[in-house]
């Protein structure tokens, strides 16, 4: 019994399901389905023009309206229904583009803002400590008790800032510091 090469590495090929396979698929190639979509004409620009205009008035297409731009346009229901799901496809893209761009430009303000501020909260830290530093030079002077200052600020603690003073059992405010350093009056020391 003498075997060719092919029937021992590629039985399959010859078998009755191989031929059947290959006769369909020869003769699905000739049919007319495939023939109609290889010989598709392109829309005109007019043509476009038009469906562009329907477009931005409706952005589903509407089986009625399928049917009535085919008619007009002269182009199968099929091509309009595939020129619309492609053109909601790249609407889409673009809204999305331009939600995106939005959305970067907003945080780019953002992240602009939070550095600035950030460089704000530096600026006023160094001027607190300047201010405590003038408080206890102050409070140095002749015939004062020494003054302990500190000063509690960090942003991770709530993000607010205050200055502790005892003097005498008493709490100096804010307020009373800004009074004595600017010399308006009304401060509980003397």
């Amino acid at each position: 019994m003498q075997h060719n090469f092919q029937d021992i590495f590629f039985p399959q090929l010859n078998s009755p399901t191989s031929i059947a396979m290959d006769f369909f698929h020869s003769q699905n190639q000739h049919s007319p389905k495939h023939q109609n979509s290889s010989n598709k004409k392109r829309l005109t620009h007019d043509q476009v023009r038009l469906l562009e205009r329907t477009f931005t008035t409706t952005k589903k297409l509407e089986p009625e309206l399928k049917v009535q731009l085919a008619n007009q346009l002269g182009v199968p229901p099929r091509q309009i229904a595939i020129w619309y799901q492609n053109k909601r496809a790249r609407w889409k893209t673009q809204s999305l583009e331009l939600d995106y761009n939005t959305l970067r430009a907003k945080l780019e303000d953002a992240l602009a803002d939070r550095r600035r501020l950030e460089r704000e909260v530096v600026q006023l830290q160094e001027e607190l400590r300047r201010a405590q530093q003038m408080v206890f030079h102050l409070n140095q002077g002749p015939g004062q008790p020494p003054v302990n200052v500190s000063s509690n600020s960090s942003c991770d603690e709530g993000g607010s800032s205050s200055l502790h003073e005892e003097a005498n059992g008493e709490f100096l405010q804010i307020e009373e510091l800004y009074a004595c350093l600017y010399g308006s009056g009304g401060s509980t020391w003397g």
